[in-house]
Order: C-alpha cells, then sequence, then structure tokens
C-alpha cells in the first residue's frame, strides 16, 4: 500500500494544473492542459522522435556514468585507504564538486570540440567527482572493530582492505553512484541544449520552447523527469537486493 501516496500526490499536481489551465491562471499558450501534453508525449514516442532523443540522451547518460564509475570508485578506493593522501587532494576534489558543471563547459569544449566527447566529458566529470567523494568517504569510516578483528585474526592490509573495508564502503558508494548517474542525467541534458547537440530530450526541450510548441515542451521535460526517477529507483532497488546490510 506504500504506493498510494505518491500517486495520491502525482494525481494531486496534474489537478493543480488542469485547474491552473481551465481558470487560466496563466496564458494556455505557456501553460497547455495535461491531456495536451499527454497526447504530445504519447504521439512523440509513437511516431515523432522523441523516442529517437529519449534513446540518445539514455545512451550519454549510461555512457558518461560508466566512465566516472570506472574511474571514480577505484580511485575512491586509493585515496581513502590513505588519510594523508586524501587530505592532500582534498581541496581540490571539493572545489571543482562546489564548481557548476555549466561553467566547465567553455573548458571542455576547447579541449574535446563540439560533439559527442564534450557532452559525455563534461557530464562524466561531475558525475565522476560525486562518486570520487562517497567512495573515499566510505573507505575511510569503514567500521574499526571489523577491520581489527580481521587484523587480529591474521588478515593482510591487503586481504582486508578487499575483504572487509571495500564491503563496508559499499552502501556509502551506492549513495555516491545514485547521485552520480542522476547528475550524469542532469549535466548531459544541460549540455544538449547548449553545445552542439542535433538530438536528445534537451535539444528538443529548448527547440520546442524556442517555437513556443508548449505540448511537446511539457513532454520533452515530463520524459526527462520519468528517466531521472526510473533510473534513482532501479539504483535504489540494486542497493536494497545487493547492499542489505548497509547501517546494520
Amino acid at each position: 500500500m506504500g504506493w498510494i501516496q505518491p500517486v495520491l500526490g502525482a494525481l494531486a499536481l496534474i489537478l493543480l494544473w488542469a485547474f491552473a489551465h481551465v481558470a487560466q491562471l496563466v496564458d494556455p499558450v505557456l501553460l497547455p492542459s495535461p491531456l495536451e501534453s499527454w497526447n504530445a508525449f504519447v504521439e512523440g514516442m509513437t511516431e515523432g522522435t522523441l523516442g529517437h532523443d529519449f534513446w540518445r540522451t539514455i545512451v550519454r547518460t549510461m555512457l558518461s556514468f560508466a566512465i566516472a564509475t570506472l574511474i571514480a570508485v577505484p580511485l575512491g578506493v586509493a585515496l581513502g585507504s590513505s588519510n594523508k593522501l586524501y587530505r592532500s587532494v582534498e581541496f581540490l576534489i571539493d572545489f571543482f564538486r562546489s564548481t557548476p558543471a555549466s561553467a566547465m563547459f567553455p573548458l571542455f569544449l576547447v579541449f574535446f570540440g563540439i560533439g559527442e566527447e564534450a557532452k559525455i566529458a563534461v557530464a562524466a566529470f561531475g558525475a565522476a567527482l560525486i562518486i570520487l567523494f562517497n567512495t573515499a568517504y566510505g573507505v575511510m569510516n569503514a567500521r574499526q572493530l571489523r577491520q581489527l578483528a580481521a587484523r587480529v585474526m591474521g588478515a593482510s592490509r591487503t586481504r582486508i582492505l578487499w575483504d572487509v573495508t571495500i564491503w563496508e564502503s559499499l552502501p556509502q558508494t551506492f549513495i555516491g553512484l545514485r547521485s552520480g548517474v542522476s547528475m550524469a542525467l542532469v549535466i548531459v541534458i544541460v549540455a544538449e541544449m547548449f553545445i552542439g547537440s542535433s538530438d536528445g530530450l534537451g535539444k528538443r526541450i529548448i527547440d520546442a520552447q524556442m517555437i513556443f510548441n508548449m505540448p511537446e515542451m511539457y513532454a520533452s521535460i515530463f520524459a526527462a523527469g520519468a528517466l531521472g526517477y526510473v533510473m534513482n529507483m532501479l539504483f535504489t532497488l540494486i542497493e536494497a537486493r545487493f547492499v542489505h546490510w548497509g547501517g546494520k
């Protein structure tokens, strides 16, 4: 029965949206009805190019996330295993993690040009910083008692790292992965808007806004939101299935 509350929240939003449209609280040109936007979504996914744009955004996001994970998780484990090493680069991590990814677009355009590489690279960069921070934090805060128990039983430092510390850090690492994939999606969509893209949800949203095709714009925004929600739910389910000992 836990699904009832989210459904009620969604229905309340739709009813509020429909009321605002019928009462013309906002110009109907700028705020089409929920039905118009839904029809635009269905038509775009079945007959138009929305399905293609949706798929291109998924591909860019998952490729960026995969690159970020392959780089950030091992690096985070290495940094987290040495407190002195992490402290020596902590400023750089926090500085770039606090810098808006959109501010990095010009730099990535200089290095990668206008194309797929720039979009994927900047999204991977933003996601990697989040994953790196959470992985290192998880390793540094692994439970000392279990590490001590393994050490008492004669386990080597390498064995403790692989068999105890990394497993202890997985709950925090998964928090970073879940946040990282969301960040990758956000950056990819913004990059599709402004970095010479010919497809993708970001490109579709900005094009629809420029010609005031509001039903299509809202349909594209809904598709982007649904994609982000599903990705987050998948990672939540994976975490609950494979990292069930978190917090225990």
